[in-house]
This record gives structure tokens, sequence and C-alpha cells, in this order.
């Protein structure tokens, strides 16, 4: 795009194109006159989406952004990881690019918003999707647990902040997940681990006092389930219609009965690997469910059909020779 040949090759195809998709610092196409306003004038129905670290204003909008800073700065760290107080404390990042993968959520539910709007006006817009702006949305009940309070959420580890008993407990063998929502879950939790009375004791009544003496039911609940293997608490918990799991490694997870009958785990062919496997789809559609009847191109698999609606194969030949595509 740094040609002028390039620059040429974009502006033709936008004639007809619907949505523009952008990761270049802010302000970086105004250079190249492929900016918004100036593709705009080639076709005023576009919707064009730039997509940054901070967004097109603001005191570092001309910064690169990356996600591992953006969830240090959007808070994100701050409440994910052990408390101070055990040891592995500290901040920690998610395992996936968060801000990434939330930010492009965030941009296609705009842009389908975008598209609407053209359907009802025949205009397009520009949209300005910034990753900070998305992680300080994606904050959720910790963001308003401050603002309605004062009070800055502290990490809890793999415990909620707000519900008690809701986190990682050790078995005899491994980990496993329990995640009580309300206090009758609590008290058929306890009626299926052998522990019936503890609701009775006032200091684990209600979901708030536990919250307020969360260390003791803890200690409690940590001590007991070190007398069983996972599976046979997660069994005992599952049939009492409380929200329990296991804790899956990838392998563990691709091979879940739920993940395998869901279709997440999809095989294609492939010009350099056979049955290659791949994620599915996690989107559901009754009446045009998702077809996999590609795998993904390889680099610039595509570049001839889709640059050829708009030029010659000589003239591709031709930018071909130059360094353009």
């Amino acid at each position: 795009i740094a040609s002028p040949d390039g620059q040429e090759l974009i502006k033709a195809l936008i004639q007809d194109t619907d949505v523009v998709i952008e990761n270049y610092k802010a302000g970086s196409l105004k250079k190249y006159g492929l900016d918004y306003e100036s593709l705009s004038e080639i076709n005023p129905k576009l919707v064009y989406c730039s997509i940054t670290g901070f967004g097109q204003n603001g005191p570092r909008a001309e910064e690169p952004g990356y996600d591992f800073i953006i969830q240090g700065m959007g808070g994100l760290m701050s409440v994910t990881g052990e408390r101070d107080d055990l040891p592995g404390g500290g901040p920690q990042k998610v395992g996936v690019a968060f801000s990434d993968l939330a930010t492009g959520l965030y941009s296609t539910i705009a842009i389908q918003a975008a598209l609407l709007n053209r359907h009802l006006t025949g205009l397009g817009q520009y949209i300005d999707m910034a990753l900070l702006d998305v992680q300080i949305a994606t904050m959720a009940n910790q963001g308003m647990n401050y603002l309605s309070s004062g009070n800055i959420p502290k990490r809890y580890g793999n415990a909620h902040a707000n519900i008690v008993p809701y986190q990682v407990f050790k078995a005899s063998d491994r980990d496993f997940i329990i995640a009580c929502g309300n206090d009758t879950q609590f008290i058929q939790l306890c009626r299926s681990i052998g522990l019936p009375d503890l609701p009775n004791d006032v200091r684990f009544t209600r979901n708030a006092d536990r919250i307020k003496h969360r260390d003791e039911i803890i200690e409690i609940l940590s001590n007991h389930f070190l007398t069983k293997t996972a599976d046979e608490w997660v069994d005992a918990i599952y049939a009492a219609k409380v929200p329990v799991g296991v804790i899956n490694n990838l392998e563990q997870a691709f091979q879940e009965p739920q993940v395998i009958a869901r279709e997440m785990l999809v095989e294609m062919n492939h010009p350099q690997r056979e049955k290659l496997k791949v994620i599915g789809s996690p989107i559901k559609l009754s009446r045009t469910p998702v077809e996999y009847k590609t795998a993904p191109p390889l680099l610039g698999e595509h570049t001839q059909a889709v640059l050829g609606r708009v030029v010659s194969s000589d003239k591709l030949a031709e930018l071909k020779e130059k360094g353009v595509i």
C-alpha cells in the first residue's frame, strides 16, 4: 500500500466493497489516501472500521497497542492472579490475548450495526474501535463494583469476589471447580458432600455471611475435599444439581463428549496437510448452518481471484514483478 500502484488497486476494489477493517496506528493510512475520508468519497456506502490500541483521539492515540499492555492498563491483570498473601500471588495476564479477541467481537457487532443503519439510510460510516476501550468495558461486575462502592477490587485467584464458594478446590488426585451460585445451591452442595449441618452455622448461612467469613468456610471445604478423588466429588455434586466441573488441558478439552457433540473439532483437507484439525465455529444457525467447505487459505492464495475483478491478468503479472502484490 506504500506504492501508488497498490493504493490504486485498493481504491478500485473499494468501489463495490461493503466493509474495510484496518489495524494500523491511528492516522497511518491518511498519507496513502486510504483513510475513511478518502475512501468514502469513492464509495459513500462504505463501512470503515479502524482497530487500534488506544483509539483515534486522546493523549496516547498515536501509540501502538499490545494486548499484554492493554490487559495491564485496563485493570484486568489487577484482578487476575492469586491473592498477594498467598504463594504465587501477584498480577497475571489471561492465557489468551483477551483484549484482542474481545475487540474483534465488539468490532463485529459494531460493523453489523453500521450495515443495518446503511440499509435504512443508504450511507456507511466510520467505526473507531480501541483495545483499551473494550478492556474497560469488559471489566463487567468488577468495574461496576468499584464505581458503585469506591472500593478497589482485589485479586481472588480462582475465587469469585461476590460469591462463596465459587472457586477451584484440590481433591486427593487433582483440582476441580465448584460454582455455587446461591444459598439454595449451597445447602444442596453441603448435603451432597456429607456436611449437611454446615449451612446452619450462622457464619455460612447466607452468601453475604460466607463472603465475610470466606477464609473459614474455604478452609473447612478444602480440608474435606482432600479425602476423595475429583471424580468422586464431581459425580456427587453434579447429582445434587450444583454447578461443578473438572479442569481440562486442551487435549482433554477436545476429547470432552460435549465438545465433540457440538462439533467444535473439525477435520478438513488442506493443500499442505490432509485431515487438518481446526476449531469449529461456536455459532449454530438453524436455517443457515456453518459449512466447512475450504480450509484456511495459504498466503496469497486468493490474490489473483480478488484483484482479477478490477485489473487484467497482464497487469497483475506486472504488479507482481514490481513487488506490489
